[in-house]
């Protein structure tokens, strides 16, 4: 049997494995993922691993620390690199997998789960958080956990399943958050709800599991608190609370909220899903959509595991309605349920002929095709992109050994303090001018926003060079020994 699958085992190792090439070749791009990056090579740098730092005076209370601490010990390992920096994802994205594999096992056989695994990794926000520096993939993996150890609980109530669902609301905590009570305890409260299963409760070991949890994650929260005091208000009250309700948070220290009209999660759901979102829609249509007793649907043709993926696949979605600040990743959680779901819809139906099995290998490999594509080009065209990598390397090659490091006009990107590993210098246009009247021995390297190229070039010396010019910064060398 084995050898009749080989070709979709193949084709998920191929899919997998193929994101390690654009983890290495792809630059590190701002904002985001820049900025988690850096975050994590100052850890890397500094040790310091309670608090993570937005810069080396300024604590990040934005986000806790585990994936800092597992992209810093990345570093430490292979060296501050792109590659490194990505790698943890990339791995906790193997987690994922295997978490699904084993539920959808569960559930069907091999053949199917592997189905299930090939719909999730080539969706198109999954294939691009299975390497990126982001806190989305270990959020997910801890919901995705919990989810599974749930549902494997209620049917064996005395495994360890039962132990590792608290596990995974710690790791979560560590991850993001109390998000991750949020998107674990909705989809179960209302499960319980629509399938009246109160007494499944009973099965799970709230005390001692609560307990478990608690032992596991607070200590971090407690020993950051003490170390930057303040950090409890603004992570609790400003991030998950403030953020959710009001769009336009004037509280954010990090960044600008990512204001958008209410409702628009839905839209980020059909991006997050692709291609698979819309196939599904479509198949629904076609299955049920003239069903003789549409309203006895959900009662009848889903068991109780389905009505809890199905919960838990929407339930962000639903949670985000009414929250203007949102992301698309907010939708990866979602992802692992949606895709066994749409697994077991495709079991269902007609088996795979050669036609069908042409048009679901087409439909796996587009979004990573396109990816790869879109990765390879910015590789090599990396100045079209909101990073400062290729600016940094002509820094570095034509600046001398007494060379001053080089200096950023107002605010340096995130990419740039990565790039040069933290020795990239801010200033005003007013300190610069006051640095350069008091030395007459040097070269400076400047690097300038290009709206404001000519205010800058009219206020320095003469003897000012344009060196290099990306999509967002120009690089001006003033050398003052001439």
């Amino acid at each position: 049997m084995l050898k009749k699958l080989d070709w979709l085992f193949w084709l998920l190792t191929i899919i997998v494995f193929s994101r390690l090439f654009t983890m290495a070749y792809m630059p590190m791009i701002d904002t985001t993922e820049a900025r988690y990056g850096e975050i994590a090579r100052i850890m890397a740098e500094t040790g310091d691993w309670i608090t993570p730092w937005f810069d080396y005076n300024v604590p990040f209370w934005g986000k806790p620390p585990l994936s800092f601490w597992l992209e810093a010990s990345s570093f430490k390992l292979f060296g501050v690199t792109e590659f490194s920096a990505r790698l943890p994802s990339w791995l906790i994205n193997l987690g994922i997998l295997s978490l699904i594999y084993t539920l959808s096992r569960h559930f069907s056989d091999h053949r199917q789960a592997l189905i299930s695994l090939l719909i999730y990794s080539t969706m198109g926000l999954s294939f691009v958080m299975s390497g990126a520096v982001l806190t989305d993939p270990f959020l997910t993996f801890a919901t995705t956990l919990s989810f599974v150890s749930f549902i494997l609980s209620i049917k064996s109530p005395n495994s360890l399943w039962r132990w590792w669902f608290f596990i995974g609301l710690s790791i979560g905590l560590l991850a993001k958050g109390p998000l991750v009570l949020v998107l674990v305890g909705g989809p179960i409260f209302l499960w319980l709800l629509w399938r009246n299963k109160w007494h499944e409760l009973r099965k799970i070991p709230w005390g001692y599991g609560l307990f478990l949890t608690a032992i596991i994650s607070l200590p971090w929260y407690i020993a950051a608190e003490f170390k930057t005091p303040g950090f409890i208000n603004y992570f609790i009250v400003g991030e998950h609370f403030l953020r959710f309700v009001d769009s336009g948070w004037k509280g954010d220290l990090y960044g600008t909220a990512h204001k958008e009209l209410y409702g628009t999660i839905w839209l980020h759901w059909i991006w997050a899903s692709l291609p698979w979102g819309l196939i599904t829609i479509g198949m629904l249509i076609v299955r049920w959509g003239f069903s003789i007793k549409p309203h006895n649907f959900l009662k009848e043709k889903i068991t109780d595991e389905q009505a809890l993926l199905l919960l838990a696949a929407l339930f962000p979605s639903l949670f985000f309605t009414f929250s203007g600040n949102v992301l698309w990743t907010y939708q990866l959680p979602a992802l692992p349920p949606l895709a066994i779901l749409i697994s077991t819809l495709i079991a269902n139906a007609n088996p795979i002929n050669k036609v069908k099995r042409s048009a679901f290998v087409i439909t796996t490999v587009t979004i990573p095709i396109v990816l790869m594509l879109i990765g390879l080009y910015t590789h090599f065209s990396p100045n079209k992109l909101k990073t400062e990598k290729s600016l940094v390397s002509y820094y570095d090659k034509h600046k001398n050994y007494d060379t001053p490091p080089l200096i950023y006009i107002e605010k340096a990107p995130f990419s740039a303090r990565f790039y040069s590993k933290g020795q990239v210098v801010q200033m005003t246009l007013a300190e610069l001018k006051n640095m350069i009247n008091n030395r007459s021995d040097t070269k400076y390297f400047i690097a300038v926003a290009n709206k404001s190229i000519s205010k800058v070039i009219a206020t320095l010396p003469d003897n000012v060079v344009i060196t290099f010019k990306n999509r967002r910064y120009t690089l001006l060398k003033v050398n003052l020994a001439n």
